[in-house]
């Protein structure tokens, strides 16, 4: 299941640039700080939420990809 890793971590960097086009957006010097400074993006996050919230949970979605694919490919082996 080696593919829907792949396929969720380009949803998770997809969902990254989302979110650094949408602080880039806001002003420049929100851009810069939440891809510079990673609890900065924390901080974007909630105070603005109707701009974030997009690419927020297409980064979730990948990540609960690359989880299962995780447990798909964990179920093929033998202990």
């Amino acid at each position: 299941m080696e593919i829907l890793a792949y396929i969720g971590i380009f949803i998770v960097i997809i969902g990254g640039i989302g979110f650094l086009i949408a602080a880039f957006k806001t002003s420049i010097i929100w851009g810069l700080a939440c891809l510079l400074v990673s609890p900065v993006s924390i901080i974007y996050l909630i105070l603005h939420w109707s701009e974030a919230k997009n690419p927020f949970f297409l980064q979730l979605a990948g990540l609960v990809i690359i989880l299962l694919s995780g447990f798909i490919g964990a179920e093929g082996t033998i202990m």
